[in-house]
Formats: C-alpha cells, sequence, structure tokens
C-alpha cells in the first residue's frame, strides 16, 4: 500500500457493507379507499399493488446490520500459487450476480465466493470496469439462499447524511461503522490515468479489507461501493471514498450483458479556470474549464472546440492568453472538470449528442459534439 494519497483498500482484504432492514408490524387495517394500511404503532404506511411497503422513516444501525448480512459476501482470489487477496461484495441479484470492486478481482486466477451460512462456491467474473473499480461475479449456489440488497438513488445523498459501513477492515468480517456524507461529487484518480467522477466522500471508518462492500443510507438501500482511503499512513484518517450507486445502475447491467462499459469521451485536456486567469484573460468569472489541447480525431476537434497557442509568462507562471473556455454543457453550468465528467458519467452515453457553450476571446459560441467511445 502507498505512503501517502490515495489509498485502495482491498488487495489484501476488502470490505463488506452489511446493513439489516428490519420492522415489525402490530397491525393490519383497510382504510375507506381499499388501500392496505400497515403501521408498527408507530407509522402508519400504505402497501403498493406491486411495489410493497414505501419506507417514510429511517431504521436504526441495529435493524440495518441483522437484515442485511445475509446479502454480504466474503470475496477470496488466488493470483499464483502463493498471492492470494480477500475483499468483499454484495449479492445484486436472485440470478447468483455479486458486485465487488475491479481490483479485488484484478488478475484473479480463481475467485470464491463465501456466504454467511459458511457456503462457499467458485466465482465467474462476468465483466469488470478498471476506470470506475466495479466488478461483477456470477456465482451458482446450490445450497444458499439468495438475498439481493436494493440499490438506492445516490443523487438524493445529502452532505450531513447518516449511512452505515460493514465488512472485514484487516479480515475482522462483519465489522460495522457508520458516519456521515461528508461530500458528494468528488474525483477519485486512477491508475488507468482516468478519474472515478461523482465519487461520495463518507467519515465512516473504512480501512484496507473495506473495499467492495456496500455503502448503505439509513433506508437500508445501497447508496455506494466503498473503494478507496485517504491516508499518509494506509489506515483510516476520516477520508473513505465510494463509488455512487446510480453508477452501479447504470454500469453493471452493461457489465453482465457485455463484459465492459464503454465510456463517452471528448478527447481534451486542460485546467480549471482560476482567479488569477480569469484576470489575466478579463474573464468576469473565475468558473469554467480551460481547454488547453485538443486530442487529433477526437469528438472535440470534430465539435470545432481550440486550445491553447500562445502563453505568457507573469509572476513567475505561464498564463494561457487563448484556448476555449468551457461555461456551460447541456445547459448546466461548468464549474470545474469535475461538473463535465460528472455529466458525462450520469447523463450521457456513446453516441449522445452534447451541446457546449464556450468563451472564444470573449465570444460566446456554441458547439454540437458527438461524444465516442473512449480509446482504452
Amino acid at each position: 500500500m502507498a505512503n501517502n494519497g490515495i489509498i485502495v483498500g482491498g488487495v489484501i482484504a476488502t470490505a463488506a457493507i452489511i446493513f439489516a432492514v428490519f420492522v415489525s408490524f402490530n397491525s393490519i387495517t383497510n382504510n375507506d379507499s381499499n388501500e392496505l394500511i400497515v403501521t408498527n404503532g408507530n407509522y402508519g404506511e400504505t402497501v403498493g399493488e406491486v411495489t410493497g411497503v414505501e419506507r417514510s422513516y429511517e431504521y436504526s444501525l441495529i435493524d440495518i446490520f441483522e437484515k442485511s448480512e445475509e446479502s454480504i459476501v466474503q470475496v477470496s482470489v488466488l493470483r499464483g500459487e502463493s498471492d492470494g487477496g480477500m475483499g468483499s461484495g454484495f449479492v445484486y441479484s436472485d440470478e447468483g450476480y455479486v458486485i465487488t470492486n475491479q481490483h479485488v478481482v484484478q488478475d484473479a486466477e480463481k475467485v470464491m465466493i463465501t456466504f454467511l451460512d459458511g457456503e462457499s462456491y467458485i466465482g465467474n467474473v462476468v465483466g469488470s470496469d478498471r476506470d470506475l473499480d466495479i466488478a461483477v461475479v456470477k456465482v451458482q449456489p446450490t445450497n444458499t439462499y439468495l438475498q439481493p440488497i436494493k440499490i438506492g438513488d445516490s443523487s438524493e445523498l445529502k452532505v450531513g447524511e447518516k449511512i452505515a459501513a460493514i465488512g472485514n477492515p484487516f479480515g475482522l468480517s462483519g465489522s460495522m461503522t457508520s458516519g456521515i456524507v461528508s461530500q458528494m461529487g468528488r474525483l477519485l484518480p486512477q491508475e488507468t490515468g482516468y478519474s472515478i467522477p461523482d465519487v461520495i466522500q463518507t467519515d465512516a471508518a473504512i480501512n484496507p479489507g473495506n473495499s467492495g462492500g456496500p455503502l448503505i443510507n439509513m433506508k437500508g438501500e445501497v447508496v455506494g461501493i466503498n473503494t478507496a482511503i485517504q491516508s499518509a499512513t494506509g489506515e483510516f484518517s476520516g477520508i473513505g471514498f465510494a463509488v455512487p450507486s446510480n453508477t452501479v445502475k447504470k454500469v453493471v447491467p452493461v457489465l453482465i450483458e457485455d463484459g465492459e462499459f464503454k465510456h463517452p469521451w471528448m478527447g481534451i485536456s486542460g485546467t480549471d479556470v482560476d482567479p488569477e486567469l480569469a484576470e489575466v484573460r478579463k474573464l468576469n468569472s473565475s468558473k469554467g474549464f480551460l481547454v488547453v489541447s485538443v486530442i487529433e480525431g477526437s469528438p472535440a476537434e470534430s465539435a470545432g472546440l481550440l486550445g491553447v497557442t500562445e502563453t505568457k509568462e507573469m509572476d513567475g507562471r505561464e498564463f494561457p492568453l487563448d484556448g476555449d473556455i468551457i461555461i456551460s454543457i447541456d445547459g448546466e453550468t461548468v464549474r470545474k472538470i469535475s461538473d463535465i465528467l460528472v455529466h458525462l458519467q450520469r447523463e450521457k452515453s456513446v453516441g449522445d449528442e452534447m451541446i457546449l457553450s464556450v468563451n472564444r476571446n470573449g465570444e460566446i459560441l456554441e458547439l454540437t459534439m458527438i461524444l465516442e467511445e473512449r480509446p482504452q
């Protein structure tokens, strides 16, 4: 594990977040509109004809743990004769699909999935994405009842909201921690050179061994996959990261069907606008993303985006004097590069059209870009 920076937990041991959902109902009655009302003595709920009970309140941490532990699995891998590792995952569907981190199963010659009941099964990695650190493993249990976890809507998370994580930190299975959502929309750099966008930051204790397990909200829903920590020691220091569940919902079905996910790509590099650059360029705002270079043959080149061709050194810093500044995409304001990457991840697919508003030497232009597949 690195001595500083982003620590990817789970190469040796990875996490599982276990949560439980339990409600005891004391009475069931019918109202005048023939809707079925379920109450536990404190809360009344309407049971839908198809979807079941809609929860309007939060569970306790005890409830979350007890209900969810059967859905959490241990992921053990073998890489060569003496190299192995341990991580975690969770049941995605009753067809036997299990979700974990890509780095947990990377280069594995054998993957074994162990359930709470002690039964273990050899799994097959059916799809993975290095850029998002997501992998799907397929098992065929013969003696184990599969209990998938409901995937929630990560876009509804709020900073300060309580969450829970359960996993195997340092091999201590079934360990539960809790905390809050510290921030949303972080960028998490990857070894591939790309960053995972829209990442959830949390202060729930996540250590080596927690990767691959789910991050749970207080409704008992998965809102993320624990992926990494930021630490100078390799151990938890108050900052953990999770891939958001909405990314899971978009990517996992494609991984199951095709084995890989095609990422939309623009083909630019650049830098966020800051106050000094805004002053040099005589901008009214320090928001936006400056296009420094445009890759030949890319969607950006086809759309007509222009990079930097002229610079000037001032106070020991080299400032670009030209180059398009992206100020909005599809009508949404661009404050910095993370806004662009989050929009691509949430809203766009290969082949989609995207409208960019750019500031070109003081003139506001609208350019149309057709997104292509990111090069491998």
